[in-house]
This record gives C-alpha cells, sequence and structure tokens, in this order.
C-alpha cells in the first residue's frame, strides 16, 4: 500500500513544505480543512462536467491533506481529536469526488451504479481496518489503500476529461480492486480474531 510506503518516501517533499506553512504560522487543523475544501471544490467542478479541472484541483486538496501530519509532527501538536479529524475529512473528501462524478454520469445508469459501488467499497475499506483495530487486529493491507484509490479515480477521471474514454474502465477497476481490498481486509482480520 501506498499508504504505508510513500510516507517516507515523500518526506523529503512534505518536509519543507510543511516548514514552510509552519513559517505562516498555519495550524494542522486549518491546513486539514483547507485541504477538504479545496477538494470539494474539485468535486464541484466534476459535477458540473469540467472533469479535468475538477480531478486537478481535488488532486490539490488531497495532497494539502497529506501535509497536516507532518505539519502537526514539526509543531508537536500531534492529538487523538486531530487524528479523528484528519479521518473524518478523508471520507468526507472520497464522499465528495463520488458525488460529483455520480451527479455527472446520473444519466448512465450503469456508470450511476459503478459510481456508487465504489463509494461504498472505499468506505467500507477504512471501516474494516478501524472495525480490526479496536478489537486488538491488524487491519491494514489490500491493493486499495487511499492513495491508491485517489490516484486511481482522480486520474482516471481527468484523462477522461482531457479526452480519453477511460472513464468505464477506471470505474469497473475501482469496484473490483476496492471490492476485493475489502475482501482481503475481512480475511485478514478474521484469521487474527479468536474463535470463542
Amino acid at each position: 500500500m501506498l499508504d504505508l510506503k510513500a510516507r517516507s518516501k515523500l518526506a523529503p517533499v512534505l518536509d519543507p513544505v510543511a516548514a514552510g506553512l509552519d513559517r505562516m504560522r498555519m495550524t494542522p487543523m486549518f491546513v486539514t480543512l483547507l485541504g477538504l475544501a479545496v477538494t470539494i471544490v474539485g468535486s464541484v467542478l466534476i459535477a458540473a462536467g469540467e472533469l479535468a479541472w475538477g480531478a486537478g484541483v481535488a488532486a490539490i486538496g488531497a495532497l494539502l491533506d497529506a501535509l497536516d501530519g507532518p505539519l502537526a509532527r514539526r509543531q508537536g501538536t500531534a492529538s487523538i481529536r486531530g487524528a479523528f479529524v484528519d479521518t473524518i475529512s478523508d471520507r468526507l473528501g472520497e464522499i465528495a469526488i463520488w458525488t460529483g462524478l455520480a451527479y455527472h454520469v446520473r444519466e448512465e445508469p450503469i456508470l450511476l451504479l459503478l459510481c456508487l459501488i465504489a463509494l461504498a467499497f472505499s468506505l467500507m475499506t477504512p471501516y474494516v481496518r478501524a472495525r480490526a483495530e479496536a478489537w486488538g487486529a491488524e487491519g491494514r493491507g489490500g491493493w486499495m489503500g487511499r492513495a491508491e484509490r485517489l490516484i486511481v479515480s482522480l486520474l482516471g477521471i481527468g484523462l477522461h476529461g482531457l479526452g480519453l474514454p477511460v472513464l468505464d474502465i477506471m470505474l469497473w477497476a475501482m469496484v473490483v480492486l476496492t471490492g476485493l481490498t475489502v475482501a482481503q481486509r475481512i480475511r485478514k482480520t478474521w484469521g487474527q480474531l479468536p474463535a470463542g
């Protein structure tokens, strides 16, 4: 999963940006909420049919969201409340993107259904992890963590907006791969839970 591997590789890029945000006296909470707001703006553009612009703006929102953690660590303000808000923001961002795309394809029943299923599996993926960790199990893993979901969905939306007809392919890939990720996490969690 990129969520686990990318952090160390992106640290040399994110840390200087976080240092700049720190000098501007921005708080991690502000950066989290700004990232969500930018993502929502991108989602509105997607809903309006501006797929390339919308995907690009939403990607900027996702990048902003990646900065709240490094900023919190730099400022020594990392907290459970901050992590909670970040998690909620992540889910709301995904809901916004899928809602915008669903509105865009509302006249095409199959694509609309695929959007809804992809959204459902995207929400189930972190839910399974949260339940696993609540019971002391390891709930990470699978092919489509949040980073992968954002890359595949926004890349597909953006390329379609640039004239490459890949929306159907992206939606089917999202449904299949996120569905398999949910199954992988359920299987992994099940194996760690006591039988009694």
